[in-house]
């Protein structure tokens, strides 16, 4: 009787030659269908370039309220120290003065707020005052829409057809001068 051998069974198996292949393959797949977030800035709407020929309007002292913030972080409100949270309030005594007090703006039309750094502020100290400067105008503008409509000023925008006209707007413009950097 002849001597047969008997089989081992093997365990089966996955064959991995090609995993590194579809690994890179996926790899691939995913790099080019994925998006990156990239940092996007704040979003400022800048006005029209203005002629070279045309003077560029004067304003006075009263309806200009300047705001410095030096490197350190600290800031300065018409040459007085103040704290950042304070800042709104200052805004909206400007704005909506209305000429009652000297010191401040003749009307909300007029009135313009000046925001200047210098060059090695943190971006962080940056934006956080930009965003009271701009609060300011929301409170304002909410403010007003409350006595308009009886509603807070998002829900009033939400409530305009594309034809009518924006009496917050138009009373209480956005008029922030970012002005150059000093070098520091």
């Amino acid at each position: 009787m002849p001597l047969l051998k008997r089989r081992t069974k093997r365990d089966a198996e996955i064959p991995s030659g090609s995993m590194a292949d579809i690994a890179f393959l996926l790899l691939i797949f995913f790099l080019l269908v994925t998006t990156i977030n990239t940092e996007k800035g704040i979003y400022m709407q800048l006005p029209p370039k203005l002629d070279e020929q045309v003077e560029p309007p004067e304003i006075k002292d009263r309806n200009l309220l300047v705001i410095l913030v030096n490197n350190n972080g600290d800031v300065l409100v018409e040459g007085e120290f103040m704290r950042v949270d304070a800042i709104r309030g200052e805004i909206v005594k400007h704005i909506t003065n209305e000429g009652r007090d000297p010191g401040y703006s003749e009307n909300p039309d007029k009135a313009v707020v000046s925001f200047k750094t210098e060059r090695a502020l943190s971006y962080e100290r940056y934006v956080e005052v930009l965003d009271e400067i701009k609060g300011a105008y929301i409170d304002v503008r909410n403010q007003y829409a409350n006595q308009l409509a009886g509603v807070d000023y998002p829900t009033y925008l939400a409530r305009l057809d594309e034809d009518d006209v924006d009496e917050v707007k138009e009373k209480y413009p956005l008029k922030i001068s970012l002005a150059e950097p000093d070098p520091g």
